[in-house]
């Protein structure tokens, strides 16, 4: 594929100058959090606030690193990114194949689809209950919420973007009389695969959000029962270092996804794609 003019304007900067971007460039995002701690510790620090709600960061950072010492932090935040990777795992593998399926083959769209719509409306708490009764309190029924939980945006991102391919792009497939598999292999993936990657992307926040919920289910570690915990105990500092630990971990796992799939996706010179490289 030939260079693009961005691509080789880019390629001519001083690799100081694209260092430099490559740095700025995540910096400008950490500007709008670390500029409200401030003003939050401030305020407290002044006399504006008496702190107890709502805690100064560096109540909440002293919070943070009594967990951390004690070894507690990394126990509850290593049983979650278990439970987030298991169930982020199997609700790709289901939400891929179902929504290929349906995507694929219009027979099947007509059969499932409207079935699985209807599962989709279904509110995330209601299953907690039929979770427990079915497959008890235990890790199986927290991975299996998480995995419905990541299982609908993927299913419904495969097969809006399936569906979404250009025709013209399917009939010069069929001109060089590509069978089935080549098709999907040469066709279909590249044709999915940006929206794919946003599907994904999707069901990993919504699988943050399903720990929460899952971890309510009579866990004793987990960065959910952290919240529990300090709610009970009337810890504010500490349910707030929980929440910002799943803000890290969800956004660090979210840019990992980014990471993983910007190879294969080089080749877009769309208006987006042109934006983060200016």
């Amino acid at each position: 594929m030939a260079m693009t003019i961005d691509t080789a304007i880019e390629d001519t900067k001083p690799a100081p100058a694209r260092v430099e971007r490559r740095w700025l460039r995540p910096a400008l995002g950490l500007l709008l959090p670390l500029g409200l701690a401030l003003i939050w510790e401030l305020a407290v620090r002044f006399g504006l606030s008496n702190g107890r709600l709502v805690p100064p960061p560096s109540k909440i950072w002293q919070t943070l690193t009594e967990l951390a010492a004690s070894g507690e932090l990394s126990r509850h935040v290593l049983a979650t990114l278990w439970r987030v990777g298991a169930g982020f795992g199997l609700g790709i593998v289901f939400g891929t194949l179902f929504g290929a399926i349906c995507g694929y083959w219009p027979l099947a769209r007509r059969l499932l689809d409207p079935t699985v719509q209807a599962l989709r409306a279904i509110p995330s708490i209601a299953w907690v209950p039929l979770f427990i009764l079915w497959l008890g309190i235990f890790e199986t029924s927290k991975v299996a919420l998480i995995a419905a939980g990541v299982f609908f945006p993927i299913y419904l991102g495969v097969m809006g973007a399936i569906q979404s391919v250009d025709r013209k792009i399917v009939e010069v497939g069929r001109i060089f009389r590509l069978g089935g598999p080549a098709m999907i292999r040469r066709i279909l993936l590249p044709a999915v695969l940006p929206a794919y990657v946003v599907s994904l992307r999707t069901g990993l926040g919504l699988g943050w959000m399903f720990v929460v919920a899952a971890e309510f289910m009579g866990a004793s570690e987990g960065l959910g029962y952290l919240l529990i915990d300090g709610q009970q105990l009337g810890k504010p500092a500490q349910i707030l270092a929980a929440i910002i630990v799943f803000a890290v971990l969800g956004k660090t796992t979210d840019w990992l996804i980014q990471l993983a799939f910007a190879p294969l996706l080089r080749w877009q010179d769309s208006f987006g794609v042109h934006n983060n490289r200016t």
